[in-house]
């Protein structure tokens, strides 16, 4: 089982709404509006994916690190360092 089954509706609510968003975006480009007006809407669906990352992010510490923490500590080793990599990917982005 995912560790964010419980919150699914909600992170996937929020995704439709950055699908809305990104369609606006495409949207806005056809129509050619300024800019920074553009750039403006990137930045807005960009912290939304953020939050939804967040968000997964979290469920994955408190469902499967969690588990694999109290299972055996190799694989709650195993579990922080996907973690880690995971944390590590979404920085760099």
């Amino acid at each position: 089982m995912a560790g964010y089954t419980g919150s699914k509706e909600d992170h996937l609510r929020r995704l439709r709404r950055i699908e809305g968003q990104v369609r606006g975006i495409s949207r806005m480009i056809e129509e050619d509006t300024y800019c920074i007006d553009v750039l403006t809407q990137i930045s807005a669906a960009t912290s939304a994916l953020r939050a939804v990352s967040l968000g997964l992010l979290e469920d994955h510490m408190s469902h499967c690190v969690l588990h694999a923490a109290q299972s055996s500590e190799a694989e709650g080793r195993a579990k922080i360092r996907e973690a880690s990599d995971a944390i590590a990917r979404l920085v760099k982005s």
